[in-house]
């Protein structure tokens, strides 16, 4: 039997029973006796700390008010209140749920709470699902929603100053006029016309650049692409950790580290240094770019995203979804009926064959 530790409650001072977080009141709710307690938000002062010395500056856990379980079956360790169902998994719905003796890692500084209820979560994703195009049209009445489950997904942002100095060839076109052959009607006859070139140029210079809040996904259980398409999270709405938001709702354990986190953000901060230097170059073709960066000033900070995550099932077969706990976005797979797609390709194929055909009876006239 697994022994549990002690974790931070919030009865009811009413009836005993404990309180939940409800996102359409922001307070703590009972859902027996229909209590409610305001939650205090703080948004001031919310820091963000220095890459270089994390491991001498932060705690080992996030306190005494959570625990860890961990998934067998599929391997997601998730950070949870004493009153979670323990019984299955969010991420793959298994019922196979041990105690993990590690620990929780380095703290979230900041969170931003669910605004979207379950019920609400619902209602997006039902949206959402009458307008897959391609989607079978039977889909719209048989499919089987799993369980819906609120769960706060770990996330780094990452702050940065960079300096950067770059080489490359500049390319500006130019046009000349040439002389060629052509038969036309029959005939063969000259005719002029201009050809663009390209002169290529040396080019280097100094490029710098600050990054605030640079996002990316700690959880190597969520898709990256779906996660992505999530976004925007507002980053104004973050309020400072408190366990009383958790309350009710899961939260996953980050699965990639804060080093391996910066390694992905410095790969988007490299895209937009150099969007930002072809920018900057001016030219109308960029080529040898070659780009040299130093980092400054480099802060961190773990935060909570909400992400409403569940599945429908449809002949049988899985599809997964993802609502945004902070907008009501919805992003998931969907079945694509064949004969849909069938549909679409061959009226293309008709527009363009009328086209064409158009086309050359116009120019036989």
């Amino acid at each position: 039997m697994v022994k549990r530790e002690d974790t931070q409650r919030f009865p009811c001072r009413n009836c005993g029973a404990n309180m939940v977080f409800e996102p359409d009141t922001q307070s703590l709710f009972c859902p027996y006796c229909e209590s409610r307690i305001d939650i205090t938000k703080e948004n001031d002062g919310i820091q963000e700390y220095d890459f270089f010395s994390v491991q001498d500056s932060m705690p080992g856990d996030w306190g005494r008010e959570k625990r860890i379980i961990h998934c067998e079956s599929c391997g997601a360790d998730t950070v949870l209140d004493s009153t979670s169902m323990a019984e299955f998994c969010a991420f793959c719905g298994s019922s196979h749920i041990v105690r993990n003796e590690g620990q929780a890692g380095i703290p979230p500084e900041s969170l931003v709470p669910f605004r979207i209820s379950a019920k609400k979560a619902k209602e997006c994703f039902s949206t959402w699902i009458n307008k897959r195009f391609f989607a079978p049209r039977a889909l719209k009445t048989s499919y089987y929603m799993n369980r819906l489950s609120g769960v706060y997904i770990p996330c780094w942002t990452y702050d940065a100053n960079t300096y950067s100095t770059y080489t490359a060839e500049a390319g500006t076109y130019y046009y000349e006029t040439v002389r060629e052959w052509v038969v036309e009607n029959g005939k063969r006859k000259q005719v002029t016309k201009q050809v663009r070139k390209i002169r290529w140029r040396h080019t280097s210079g100094i490029y710098s650049d600050e990054f605030d809040d640079v996002l990316v996904n700690a959880s190597s259980k969520i898709d990256e692409g779906l996660m992505r398409k999530l976004e925007p999270f507002d980053l104004s709405a973050l309020v400072r950790y408190k366990p009383e938001f958790l309350s009710g709702f899961l939260a996953e354990k980050y699965s990639i580290g804060l080093k391996e986190g910066w390694e992905k953000a410095k790969c988007h901060i490299d895209d937009c240094i150099r969007r930002g230097v072809i920018d900057k170059i001016n030219a109308d073709e960029v080529r040898n770019l070659h780009i040299r960066t130093k980092y400054d000033k480099i802060k961190f900070k773990h935060i909570l995203l909400p992400v409403w995550i569940s599945s429908y099932t449809y002949k049988n077969k899985v599809y997964r979804f993802l609502v945004n706990g902070q907008t009501g976005e919805v992003q998931g797979k969907s079945p694509v009926s064949p004969w849909k797609v069938a549909a679409v390709i061959l009226l293309v194929l008709a527009v363009g064959a009328a086209v064409y055909f158009g086309y050359t009876y116009y120019k036989g006239i």
